[in-house]
């Protein structure tokens, strides 16, 4: 049976309809029109479908719709300002931490939940951080480096 939910995302309220069995992913996606999130493996595995609920990083392949009314969610999206990347966007992209793109987004919004937690991460902090994005195109180093040069822009 499909119900009316409102989703807040980046600061903007969706009003959709959504069944109970609807996953955040399909409908940030396909209701909202948010595509920068990506699905990698369906099964919570990879993080590329990775969003902030409430500034905690979720996978929403593993979320029903219905759990995230009343919840503030951000996607890749919501990080730009005024027309200017966040500072994770521009290092990711001066390192050279993003390739294919499937991964990225969920990189970004995993970095920025540690940074907003913990501003200057050590290298080792970041790797734990970040262990449940799979990423098959960069070798992990060069989105380190990307997030150490954003810490270090705060």
């Amino acid at each position: 049976m499909k119900q009316p939910i409102t989703l807040s995302i980046n600061g903007q309220d969706y009003d959709i309809v959504v069944e109970g069995r609807t996953r955040l992913l399909d409908a940030i996606r396909d209701q909202c029109n948010l595509t920068g999130t990506k699905e990698g493996c369906a099964t919570g595995d990879c993080g590329a479908c990775t969003v902030l609920m409430d500034g905690k990083p979720i996978t929403t392949c593993m979320t029903f719709a219905m759990a995230a009314q009343g919840k503030e969610l951000t996607t890749i999206e919501g990080l730009a300002r005024n027309g200017h990347l966040h500072p994770l966007q521009e290092e990711f992209m001066e390192h050279g931490g993003l390739q294919c793109g499937i991964c990225t987004p969920g990189m970004i919004l995993s970095a920025k939940a540690l940074l907003d937690e913990n501003p200057k991460p050590t290298k080792d902090e970041i790797r734990f951080a970040l262990a449940g994005n799979l990423c098959r195109c960069t070798g992990y180093q060069k989105i380190v480096e990307a997030v150490v040069a954003a810490s270090e822009r705060s």
